[in-house]
C-alpha cells in the first residue's frame, strides 16, 4: 500500500512563505523581551495563539481560488460596515477609544478587517473596466471608501483611517484614470481633509502639533515621540540585546509591544539590526510587487496592489512615527506588533497573495 504524501505546488512562493514567518518570530521574541520582567508575559501567550490561527488561516487561504471573492466581495463589505456601527454602539472602551468587540476569548478590531474587505470591494468595482472606468463608477468607489472612514473616525482611529485612504488610492491609481478623473479624485480629498480635522480629538492633533515640535510638550504629547527616539539611539550599533534594554525594561517607552516595538527592536538589536529589519520588509513588498505583476487577471492585480498598499504604509508610517518623522497615529508595525485582528489579518492577506501567485500559471505538484 502505498503512503499518501501531502505536496505543495511547485508554484507556492516559498520566500512570501518564509519572510512573513521570520517577522512574526521576530515580533514574538521582541515582545518577550518586553513583557518577560514586568508581569505581562501573558502578551507573549497571547501573541502566539493569535499566530497560529493566523498561519492556520493563511495556510487555507492559499489553496482558495482568489478568484471567488470577486462575486462576494460585497458581503465582505457589508460585515465589515456591520460590524464597524457595532463598535459604536457595544464596543470596548480603551485610551479614550471606542474600537473593539468583546467576543470574551479575543478582542475584535473591525478597522482591521475592513482594510481587506474594503480592497476585495474596490478591486470587485473596477477590476473589468481598467482604463475605462466612468465618472459613475468612480464616485461610488468614493462612496464605498468614505463610508468605513467615517464610521472609523467617529472611534476615533485616525491611523485606520488614513491606511484606508492609502490602500483606496493605490487600488484607484493602478486602475489607470483619466487626468480629469484623477483630478477630481485629488480635488475630493482636499476637500475633505478640513472634514477630517474636526472628527480630531484634541489628543490626536496634539500629536500632530509634536511632530512638527516634539519638545512643545516634553512631559505630555510629545513623551512618546521623545522616549521612542531615546530608545531608538539607546541600541547603538550592536544593540542591548534581548531583556538588556534600560529603557524599554524600566518602561520608560510606551505602549512598547505596540506602537513602539521598532523602538524596542532597535534598542535590543541596534542600528545593524534594525537595518536588516528594515530589508526583509523590503523583501516582503518586492514580493508582493511580483505577485501583482505575474497576476493573470485586473482583480488578482488589485488585490495584490491593495494588499501591498496596506504593508508598505503601515510599515513605512511606524518606523517613521518611532524616530521621529511621522506623526503618532497609533498605526502597528505589520506581523511584528501585538495585536489578534491585525495579526490574523495580515497573514490572511498573505495567504490570498499566495492563492494569486499560485494561478498564475497552470499549477503543478
Amino acid at each position: 500500500m502505498k503512503r499518501l504524501r501531502f505536496k505543495l505546488p511547485k508554484t507556492f512562493d516559498w520566500i512570501l512563505f518564509i519572510i512573513p514567518i521570520l517577522l512574526l518570530c521576530t515580533g514574538i521574541a521582541v515582545i518577550y523581551s518586553l513583557t518577560y520582567y514586568n508581569d505581562q508575559i501573558h502578551l507573549l501567550h497571547n501573541q502566539i495563539i493569535f499566530a497560529v490561527i493566523g498561519i492556520i488561516l493563511m495556510i487555507v487561504l492559499t489553496f482558495v481560488d482568489y478568484r471567488n471573492y470577486k462575486n462576494i466581495a460585497w458581503i465582505f463589505y457589508l460585515v465589515g460596515i456591520i460590524l464597524l456601527v457595532l463598535v459604536l454602539f457595544i464596543g470596548k472602551t480603551s485610551f479614550g477609544a471606542k474600537r473593539w468587540i468583546d467576543l470574551i476569548f479575543f478582542d475584535l478590531q473591525p478597522s482591521e478587517f475592513i482594510k481587506l474587505f474594503l480592497i476585495f470591494a474596490l478591486a470587485a468595482l473596477f477590476a473589468d473596466y481598467i482604463g475605462k472606468i466612468s465618472i459613475q463608477r468612480l464616485i461610488f468607489g468614493l462612496i464605498l471608501i468614505a463610508i468605513p472612514v467615517f464610521l472609523i473616525l467617529r472611534q476615533p482611529d485616525f491611523g485606520s483611517a488614513i491606511v484606508l485612504v492609502a490602500i483606496s488610492l493605490g487600488i484607484i491609481l493602478y486602475s489607470r484614470l483619466s487626468m480629469k478623473q484623477l483630478i477630481t479624485v485629488i480635488l475630493m480629498i482636499l476637500i475633505s481633509l478640513p472634514t477630517a480635522w474636526m472628527f480630531l480629538k484634541d489628543y490626536q492633533r496634539a500629536r500632530i502639533y509634536t511632530f512638527l515640535n516634539p519638545t512643545l510638550d516634553r512631559f505630555g504629547a510629545g513623551y512618546n515621540v521623545i522616549q521612542s527616539m531615546i530608545t531608538v539611539g539607546s541600541g547603538g550599533l550592536f544593540g542591548k540585546g534581548f531583556g538588556h534594554g534600560p529603557q524599554s525594561q524600566l518602561n520608560f517607552l510606551p505602549v512598547a509591544h505596540t506602537d513602539f516595538i521598532f523602538s524596542g527592536f532597535a534598542e535590543t538589536a541596534g542600528f545593524l539590526g534594525s537595518i536588516v529589519l528594515i530589508l526583509i520588509f523590503a523583501i516582503l513588498i518586492f514580493r508582493i510587487v511580483n505577485v501583482a505583476k505575474i497576476s493573470k487577471d485586473y482583480f488578482g492585480m488589485l488585490l495584490a496592489v491593495g494588499i501591498g498598499v496596506m504593508f508598505l504604509f503601515q510599515i513605512f508610517v511606524n518606523i517613521g512615527m518611532n524616530i521621529g518623522i511621522m506623526p503618532v497615529t497609533g498605526i502597528t508595525l505589520p506581523l511584528v506588533s501585538y495585536g489578534g485582528s491585525s495579526m490574523i489579518l495580515n497573514l490572511a492577506s498573505i495567504g490570498i497573495l499566495q492563492s494569486i501567485y499560485l494561478r498564475h500559471k497552470k499549477i503543478t505538484f
